[in-house]
């Protein structure tokens, strides 16, 4: 399933298929390939017609450990610069970019989360292996002995988890997500990086929803069922309630349908432009460690969870979503996913050229629409500096806020 969502949109473009040694132009590759490539040692240059769908050194994004590191560095380096965006409440909670649970990195941070873990005795966290994807390794917690028997045995968790050594992130679980018929879900966004340094971005609109097959409880005695917290299709298939014809999946359409009905359209539309927002910082958190090569872009895949107020949060991101499909609406939302990406990676549809100004025409987008062009952004800054100095205003007399410039 998965070689035929890429095989067919190849072939369809007429494209010829080549050997591992032979030269290529455009290369769907794995993270590993990719690190292979980009290894010093193998003394290989990319040329300007070759395109590569991942940045070198894409899991300072992707892997969970670094992702933290990244957005938590980030919104230090705000602060210091007096940005608005990192303004705090009276608790000390960041108003605009508190979108990550509290995290640490263990064994790194172990003395900081138990001080933490001991504020809130009462409270649940999830262990995640830094490295892992499909939900392999997680398994929650709600008491410091758990941790340390862990640790000392890791058989004795009945997840499995790997050896105590493996780097984990230990995060504060949402135990009040939204649910939907009392089942938990969580959102899957597609995000097209074209680069990084300046920043450009688009949303895909035909993201979905991953719902878990057993009714959420937030029961002590149902930590361990992972068919109650993990939305991972690569679990819940295995669960008795699980439905082949619609794959536990939801389109984020009929989620935005249900929200607007239930919730009201301002709060729904809130809650997206929210998704939008922790996107663009996440990346911009990343945008000065990536390596900006013009040979690549990256398709990464978001995992955003709602609360019962309302508010995102960021899970993790992938940087190979699967292509593999569960359902034929998911077979083909991927097929048109890969086409639009190359669409606009490869305007001309023809031999990749790097020298091109990685600004396609919007004929070309399909299902993206552009999230964030950070040249655009600039220029409309410069342009209200401009208008500020003469005096003028936006509609109706209001001055122009600087957090709306990065929205279309």
């Amino acid at each position: 399933m998965e070689k035929s969502v890429l095989m067919n949109n190849f072939e369809k473009r007429k494209w010829i298929q080549v050997s591992p040694d032979e030269d290529w132009n455009f290369y769907w590759a794995g993270v590993q390939a990719t690190r292979n490539i980009y290894n010093v040692e193998s003394g290989y240059r990319l040329q300007d017609d070759q395109l590569i769908c991942h940045f070198p050194n894409h899991y300072e994004l992707t892997r969970k450990d670094l992702m933290v590191k990244n957005i938590k560095r980030y919104r230090k380096d705000l602060e210091k610069e007096g940005s608005p965006l990192a303004e705090k409440d009276e608790t000390g909670k960041y108003i605009h970019l508190d979108f990550i649970p509290v995290t640490f990195l263990l064994p790194a941070d172990y003395n900081l989360f138990v001080e933490e873990f001991r504020k809130n005795p009462s409270s649940t966290w999830i262990m995640k292996p830094t490295g892992k994807a499909r939900g392999i390794g997680i398994f929650l917690i709600n008491r410091l002995s758990q941790l340390k028997k862990w640790s000392r045995d890791s058989k004795t968790s009945s997840f499995q988890a790997p050896a105590a050594k493996d780097n984990y992130v230990i995060g504060r679980y949402i135990d009040n997500p939204l649910l939907i018929g009392g089942k938990k879900f969580d959102l899957r966004i597609y995000i097209l990086v074209t680069s990084y340094r300046p920043l450009k971005c688009y949303v895909y609109k035909l993201g979905f929803c991953r719902f878990c097959t057993v009714k959420y409880s937030a029961n002590v005695n149902e930590l361990d069922n992972m068919f109650v917290h993990l939305t991972n299709v690569s679990i819940q298939k295995f669960g008795e309630e699980y439905n082949s014809q619609h794959g536990g999946k939801w389109t984020v359409e009929n989620l935005r349908l249900f929200l607007e009905g239930t919730r009201g359209k301002e709060v729904t539309d809130k809650l997206f432009d929210e998704i939008n927002w922790c996107t663009v910082h996440s990346l911009k958190a990343v945008a000065g460690v990536m390596a900006n090569d013009r040979h690549c872009f990256e398709c990464y895949g978001y995992d955003y969870l709602v609360d019962d107020n309302l508010k995102a949060w960021l899970v993790e991101v992938n940087a190979s979503p699967s292509l593999t499909s569960t359902t034929q609406n998911d077979r083909i939302m991927k097929y048109n996913l890969i086409s639009d990406t190359i669409d606009i990676v490869m305007p001309n549809g023809d031999v990749p050229d790097m020298r091109w100004n990685k600004v396609p025409p919007k004929d070309v987008y399909g299902n993206y629409e552009l999230l964030y062009d950070e040249e655009l952004a600039q220029s409309d800054v410069l342009d209200r500096e401009a208008r500020s100095r003469l005096g003028m205003t936006g509609i109706g007399g209001q001055k122009f806020k600087s957090r709306s410039t990065t929205w279309k």
